[in-house]
């Protein structure tokens, strides 16, 4: 994902105060030791979370929690029509346990 330039700090004050019903919604999901990384080089966001089960914070667009989230969050990043994030899938090159 990318934050706009200067935007960090509302990014990272949006996200101090999530919404519970998000949180609710996430864990309900399996997600849990969520974390988001900034790159300020270039404002790429690296999302890293772990999950109970087959399904993924990034499942769930269609519910409307998450779609309000997009639509606040949208005045700050690079955002698709539909407000989603612009997001990017990285191919895992290494892992170790």
């Amino acid at each position: 994902m990318k934050l706009n330039p200067g935007q960090k700090e509302e990014y990272k004050r949006r996200h101090a105060a999530l919404w519970p019903e998000l949180i609710k919604l996430l864990h309900d999901t399996g997600v849990s030791d969520y974390s988001i990384f900034l790159d300020e080089e270039t404002n790429t966001l690296f999302g890293v979370q772990n999950q109970d089960g087959a399904k993924s914070s990034q499942d769930l667009g269609g519910n409307p929690i998450v779609q309000r989230w997009w639509a606040f969050m949208a005045d700050i990043m690079e955002t698709n029509p539909d407000n989603s994030p612009v997001s990017i899938p990285l191919e895992q090159v290494f892992y170790m346990e």
